[in-house]
């Protein structure tokens, strides 16, 4: 009998290596590609930002003189402060307003949440330079939509050049940048509805709970995983805001649109200063970091 165990485990200890070595085949070119493409680009993002980096010579080696730099460039706190602006208004806009579309559209037929999760989710789906192009047309201050209907309601005494007035340029581009953040929001939020007990949200109506009451006490608890993700992933994306501002300002005018994902475009590779745009794209790491953590807090304690 002892010598039957022992070969039994024998077997399935060899069947536990097997399986794993197995299991770590499969993952192998998937860890390759996340080790070439992600982990080594960003270790060496933190290493070149102590060198001052460019092309046609060696990278010389200056400490945290990039990081000094930068805390001292009014651009890099502009750039800052307009991705804040970005961030704070876009993330609670874009949630509300795809929580309220899609508890709206969820009690249509099925028919008819399909076809509006359709729409709604096109701009995703679209190229974001032909989307970026239609709004710069709709902008234009000569022939564009919105100067043609505003003069012609008597709404505007005169067209405006919406993207080249720092008044209303960043205005537009947090409004382009909404309308291409709500459809994959909607989406989950249309999902998440549907998997709600049902039961529970019956027993608050039968013991007298009005609408409201079983939403804000029943379904938004259970969609509260839904909406950390929405909040992270939407925030990531706000923080990364670029290829809105390069087709559209350039950063200008007068930096009244300059983020600092452009800024860290700006630098590298216009001005060929490596060392110098890995240094801010650390420190945009470490924001994006300390507030997914803070989001994530937030979310476990609620």
């Amino acid at each position: 009998m002892a010598n039957k165990s022992v070969s039994v485990n024998k077997k399935t200890r060899r069947l536990m290596i097997h399986e794993t070595v197995t299991s770590y085949l499969f993952l192998a070119p998937f860890l390759l590609f996340f080790v070439g493409f992600v982990v080594y680009p960003m270790a060496m993002c933190v290493i070149t930002s102590f060198f001052d980096a460019t092309m046609g010579r060696e990278d010389i080696f200056v400490g945290f003189a990039n990081y000094v730099e930068l805390f001292n460039d009014p651009v890099f706190w502009k750039a800052l402060w307009n991705t804040l602006i970005i961030v704070v208004v876009s993330v609670p806009v874009t949630c509300a307003f795809s929580l309220w579309v899609a508890s709206a559209i969820s009690k249509m037929p099925v028919a008819a949440t399909s076809i509006f999760r359709c729409i709604f989710y096109l701009p995703v789906v679209t190229g974001s330079v032909a989307v970026t192009m239609v709004w710069k047309w709709m902008f234009n201050n000569y022939y564009g939509i919105f100067n043609y209907v505003g003069t012609e309601l008597g709404l505007l005494d005169k067209p405006i050049n919406w993207l080249g007035d720092p008044k209303y340029a960043l205005g537009c581009i947090i409004l382009i940048l909404l309308t291409t953040s709500v459809g994959q929001p909607i989406v989950l939020y249309v999902s998440a509805l549907d998997n709600v007990d049902k039961s529970l949200v019956e027993a608050a109506e039968v013991d007298g709970a009005t609408p409201k009451q079983a939403f804000w006490k029943i379904k938004w608890p259970q969609m509260m995983p839904t909406t950390l993700y929405i909040l992270v992933i939407t925030t990531i994306n706000s923080f990364q805001c670029f290829a809105l501002i390069q087709l559209l300002t350039s950063g200008g005018p007068n930096d009244s649109t300059m983020t600092i994902m452009y800024y860290i475009y700006f630098n590298a590779f216009k001005l060929y200063r490596y060392g110098y745009g890995n240094a801010m794209g650390v420190i945009l790491a470490i924001i994006i970091a300390i507030l997914s953590a803070v989001q994530f807090w937030a979310g476990k304690e609620k």
